[in-house]
């Protein structure tokens, strides 16, 4: 996950761009986003088990055409989820809502871990990071020019065609310290997804239903355009764990089909005791034991 900032506190046209207006990405009076601070902050124990029954002993299982299409895609995974979410963690607190912001940092400092282990995965196959590489700077770039709630989108999109490729990696991986790797990171991917479905809820539960249409018109533009280039950039490390690009490509956009109808057309919460148009947001799905 890289840096991210822009403008906060925008609202979706019909056009699908933004522009300031009086909402924010989540209602600071009553965001719901507590049982995600605690899930976050739980987590970590977690991690640290699964991260334990790896065998670091075990030596490296991979033919030559295999660790060539595993070391490109590492480099690029590793750079990827490897920025600091300075601009993005300023918008989110200028949206007003410290819980949904303590919630973010903490997914930010995740994203930073999963960048760590490709890094641990490069080093187990030999091969060296990567400094910098254009399509990372490229994303990084748009980004910087779009507001919080855009930028949310993007992050979501971004994971929802990329955790097939991280359940590829866990079951079918031919190293199992990858396989670990795989397994450790998309534990975390899909409750991130949950979380990125929660607060694209909360920010267009006031949007009319034209408006949500168009967004998700121009978010199916952008998931083709990133499961495309996954499936290019990543063809021989998905090779590599048993899966062909173009049914990967097919499974991609299935699952953000899913998740894009989520985030845009929950409903209201149907709870009696909260307000008519409050989002019903999901929360984890993994209860945490912190004292575990």
């Amino acid at each position: 996950m890289d840096d991210r900032s822009s403008a906060a506190g925008t609202t979706w046209t019909a056009a699908g761009t933004e522009h300031p207006a009086r909402t924010a990405l989540v209602d600071a009076q009553s965001s719901g986003f507590d049982p995600w601070v605690a899930y976050f902050e739980a987590n970590t124990a977690r991690q640290q088990r699964l991260e334990r029954d790896w065998d670091r002993s075990a030596p490296v299982v991979l033919s030559d055409r295999q660790r060539r299409g595993l070391v490109r895609s590492f480099q690029r995974l590793e750079l990827g989820e490897g920025g600091d979410g300075v601009r993005l963690l300023s918008k989110a607190r200028a949206a007003g809502d410290p819980v949904y912001t303590r919630a973010l940092e903490l997914l930010v400092s995740e994203e930073q871990k999963h960048s760590a282990l490709f890094g641990v995965g490069l080093r187990r196959m030999g091969a060296p990071s990567l400094r910098r590489h254009w399509s990372d700077s490229a994303f990084t770039r748009l980004r910087r020019l779009l507001g919080l709630r855009t930028e949310i989108a993007l992050f979501m999109i971004a994971e929802a065609v990329s955790v097939e490729y991280f359940e590829a990696l866990a079951d079918h991986a031919p190293d199992p310290i990858l396989r670990g790797i795989g397994e450790r990171i998309r534990t975390d991917e899909r409750e991130h997804l949950r979380f990125q479905v929660d607060g694209l809820r909360a920010g267009f539960a006031d949007a009319s239903d034209l408006t949500r249409a168009a967004v998700g018109v121009a978010w199916w533009v952008v998931a083709v355009g990133a499961a495309t280039v996954l499936c290019v950039d990543h063809a021989e490390a998905l090779r590599a764990c048993g899966r062909r690009p173009l049914g990967y490509w097919g499974r991609a956009l299935r699952r953000f089909r899913s998740v894009a109808r989520s985030a845009l057309w929950s409903g209201p919460s149907r709870e009696p005791s909260e307000p008519d148009d409050r989002p019903h947001l999901l929360g984890p799905e993994v209860a945490i034991d912190a004292a575990s």
